[in-house]
């Protein structure tokens, strides 16, 4: 490996990473975010008690069955085999002319939205029953319950997975180059295909990748730590003078 070579490849080329880690952030962020609300979706539909009989039984029960088949189709599959069924196989079965960057965002985000079902559905069956029953005893419904009751407490307890999510987001949208999205890995291979210098252009994209995780790290923790308020909590004593 050449030094000399890695400092010419990252100045002649940076403007070409650059936009290539860019692309990659912002479908990682927006797909984990769309895949984080398809996750709530799931969770929140998937833990609605079943009624003993009738059609919203039936009901329930169908959207259940679609709801594990997806994710399990998801979770079963690697992604890269995910976005040449959907962007290829929809060209060729519907002669769709889908957008690159629209299929990209589409194939991120219903593999994270499988992944962030079962995550949420995990954080909601861990919240305290005693909460669902005092929540019904002052008259709130199921939705009721969930929205002011249960996802504040599970959202906070979700943020750790989702930030993990984004993360593994990042390094995963490197097998879109199957369908030409022009993010880091497919600019890497572009400026490597140039100079023949593969090991220090794929050094350089190596360093970025961690860069970009590093720091996303560092700053879902920092979140992290806001969220769990100050560490030292003293509540604050009133006294009343006698009179």
């Amino acid at each position: 490996m050449s030094f000399d070579w890695i400092v010419r490849i990252l100045s002649e080329n940076w403007p070409m990473f650059l936009r290539g880690a860019g692309t990659t952030l912002y479908i990682a962020l927006i797909g984990t975010l769309l895949g984080a609300l398809i996750g709530l979706l799931a969770g929140v539909i998937r833990t609605i008690p079943l009624p003993e009989r009738g059609v919203k039984r039936i009901s329930l029960k169908v959207i259940n069955a679609l709801f594990s088949t997806y994710i399990e189709f998801f979770r079963g599959t690697p992604m890269i085999v995910q976005a040449m069924v959907i962007y290829y196989g929809s060209a060729l079965a519907f002669g769709m002319d889908m957008d690159r960057m629209f299929a990209a965002l589409f194939i991120v985000s219903i593999n994270t939205g499988a992944y962030m079902a079962e995550i949420v559905r995990g954080g909601i069956v861990s919240v305290d029953k005693g909460q669902y029953e005092a929540a019904q005893a002052i008259g709130m419904n199921h939705l009721q319950t969930m929205f002011h009751v249960v996802l504040p407490q599970v959202i906070r307890n979700i943020l750790p997975a989702t930030g993990n999510q984004f993360v593994i987001n990042i390094k995963d949208t490197s097998v879109l180059n199957v369908i030409s999205v022009t993010e880091l890995y497919f600019t890497t291979k572009s400026i490597s295909g140039n100079n023949f210098r593969y090991f220090e252009t794929f050094f350089v994209a190596c360093a970025i990748y961690f860069i970009m995780t590093v720091i996303v790290s560092r700053v879902l923790r920092y979140l992290e730590r806001k969220l769990d308020g100050p560490e030292n909590y003293k509540m604050t004593e009133t006294h009343l003078e006698a009179r």
